[in-house]
């Protein structure tokens, strides 16, 4: 199980303290959201954050990028750190390219679809990928209730790697709670982006709640 807690989702004022209690439990990585305001109408994180989680962890960098025409942010963001990039099959019309210039890095390549655009989107080049991001809610905004008819579509992307051996990690981002993740990891979900749902402003150590998750 890869569990990625969201760094949108933390106190930033005190991000020293909280990465080093993260760095402490079973984590894979850090999320970090990076939005336009274009694709999506909020802002995210920048180069400068990334920069200063990368010098505070060995953990990976997973970057998740909302922003239109991803593959012009490529280049930036692996130059300060991102060991896994992924961006939206929707934002841009160079699919191809974008995923080339991720892998010329030597970066884990992904995809992230919305919860209503077809996985059919994705299925001339899953053979390039190293994962799949599934949003389960509507991307931009921490929150929000999880789409349970997204449901059918990761289990139709579990049938299809199992079907066709794919060597890629399929991972869910959106209001993934303890109870989600136990279902979903049984289907065959192996990442989970943590956020207010599960990690964030629940009163207990992090170090208790992911023992919690993990068992």
């Amino acid at each position: 199980m890869k569990l990625h807690p969201s760094l949108m989702c933390i106190n930033w004022e005190n991000i020293k303290e909280e990465l080093e209690q993260m760095n402490a439990v079973d984590i894979y990585g850090y999320h970090i959201d990076v939005m336009d305001g274009h694709f999506v109408p909020t802002f995210g994180l920048g180069p400068q954050d990334i920069s200063a989680v990368k010098n505070l962890t060995n953990k990976e960098i997973d970057i998740h990028l909302m922003c239109e025409t991803p593959e012009n942010y490529i280049d930036l963001f692996a130059n300060v750190g991102a060991t896994m990039i992924a961006f939206h099959v929707e934002a841009t019309n160079n699919v191809g390219n974008a995923l080339m210039k991720i892998k010329e890095k030597g970066i884990k390549a992904g995809i992230a679809i919305n919860p209503a655009t077809p996985l059919n989107q994705i299925l001339p080049i899953i053979d390039e990928l190293d994962y799949v991001i599934i949003m389960t809610v509507n991307p931009g905004f921490a929150g929000q209730k999880y789409l349970s008819y997204v449901n059918k579509k990761i289990e139709k992307l579990v049938r299809l790697k199992n079907k066709e051996k794919l060597n890629l990690d399929i991972y869910v981002d959106g209001a993934i709670s303890k109870d989600r993740i136990k279902i979903l990891a049984a289907i065959g979900v192996e990442g989970f982006v943590l956020g207010t749902s599960t990690l964030f402003g629940k009163g207990e150590s992090y170090k208790k709640i992911i023992k919690s998750i993990i068992g």
